[in-house]
């Protein structure tokens, strides 16, 4: 049952439709603790922490390792945890991760006992697999079935402050209580398809060990990927709570060319009286990316949508706000990428203290932003527009 206090008719409707456009989609999780973690400089101590801490097993996703003073730090702390005894199984993307494969990072991590790494690809001619889209950009760390990290922060350097440069702004989140068996177990399906460890040795009792209620906060896991049963789920799930929201909708993205159903529900809420704030970054780190974006600018514009590029540091956060009751939060950006070509994994959240945190980090992104004014953009230059076009209409391979 939906708790009582949490009885908003958004928050009710999204999770009643979600188990509709989701085949085999979790359960609505309640009893979980949420932290929220604003960019490396928060996130990155308190793994470590729980890496230090962890007695059974470590299971560390990223899409990104670096070859880097993070990347080897995190590395180094995983080799120490094995080498007592823990069982550790660290999966990266080997696109993500192209530079610290081809530099030879994880090579020096490959016999130590106890510790074991796998790429994740869908290139492989043995296996008759010819994809190179198909990326897997989770990024997860569960500690001892017990609890988990989630958001969107890789591993590396450039997402911590130090004398010559400010973090990224990202978000990235501290799970306790009975949701992290459902980030548990996306993160062994994930293993078995690479590396086909069986399921006797993957859903074990170890792996899965009773959890008692943590918190207040009520979650479902949300998975999406380019299967048939998880095909465009995030994206469904999207537009889903755009339609149901009543009061407001703020979406923090890096990455924001959404698909033209997603667009239609920003413009409709907004032209029902919903405030809509979409944040984005005002110098994207691909830059076709972000010029893909702004060809529809002039679109949630007109129909009263508050667009705002944040100035830098580079924001790489990604959340949905939707009225006071719901959270969207984890790995997937508004673009065709996470929403229909990646492995993804997102959380709708129904917690007020969590929604309200989301949401004032949100009011800082806006504070350092630029507001995108429509008679000041009707005037950009015509080059300006015609790259911005180029680019849009390329999203969908870029």
């Amino acid at each position: 049952e939906f708790p009582e206090k949490m009885d908003d008719p958004a928050a009710r409707s999204l999770n009643t439709i979600i188990p509709a456009l989701v085949s085999n989609a979790p359960p609505l999780l309640q009893g979980n603790h949420i932290s929220m973690l604003i960019s490396g400089d928060e996130a990155y101590p308190r793994m470590l922490e729980k890496i230090a801490e962890a007695r059974n097993h470590i299971h560390l996703q990223s899409f990104i390792i670096a070859n880097d003073k993070i990347g080897r730090r995190f590395m180094d702390a995983l080799a120490t945890k094995a080498r007592q005894g823990v069982r550790v199984k660290v999966l990266y993307d080997r696109l993500g991760s192209t530079k610290a494969r081809w530099s030879g990072m994880f090579r020096k991590y490959q016999k130590i006992p106890n510790l074991r790494l796998g790429a994740w690809s869908q290139l492989s001619l043995f296996r008759r697999e010819f994809q190179v889209n198909f990326r897997n950009h989770r990024k997860s760390l569960v500690i001892d079935g017990r609890e988990a990290f989630v958001g969107g922060i890789n591993i590396a350097s450039q997402n911590v402050t130090d004398k010559k440069s400010i973090a990224i702004r990202d978000y990235h989140f501290h799970v306790q209580g009975p949701v992290v068996h459902d980030l548990q177990y996306v993160f062994l399906r994930d293993w078995h398809f690479m590396t086909e460890d069986g399921p006797a040795d993957l859903l074990t009792p170890n792996h899965f060990p009773q959890l008692q209620h943590a918190g207040k906060s009520t979650v479902r896991v949300v998975n999406s990927g380019p299967t048939i049963t998880e095909s465009e789920a995030i994206a469904n799930v999207f537009f889903s709570a755009i339609t149901a929201a009543r009061d407001r909708v703020m979406i923090i993205t890096p990455y924001f060319v959404p698909f033209r159903d997603i667009l239609q529900a920003l413009r409709g809420a907004a032209l029902r009286g919903v405030k809509v704030q979409v944040v984005v970054p005002r110098k994207n780190n691909h830059f076709y990316a972000g010029w893909a974006g702004r060809s529809v600018y002039e679109e949630l514009l007109r129909a009263g949508v508050e667009v705002y590029e944040r100035e830098p540091p580079f924001m790489h956060a990604k959340a949905m706000v939707v009225d006071q009751s719901t959270a969207l939060i984890g790995t997937a950006n508004f673009d065709a990428n996470s929403l229909r070509l990646n492995y993804e994994t997102n959380l709708a959240v129904f917690d007020q203290q969590l929604i309200y945190e989301i949401a004032s980090a949100g009011r800082e992104e806006i504070a350092a932003s630029t507001r995108i004014e429509l008679q000041e953009w009707l005037q950009r230059p015509t080059h300006r527009i015609l790259l911005e076009n180029f680019c849009g209409l390329m999203s969908p391979i870029l």
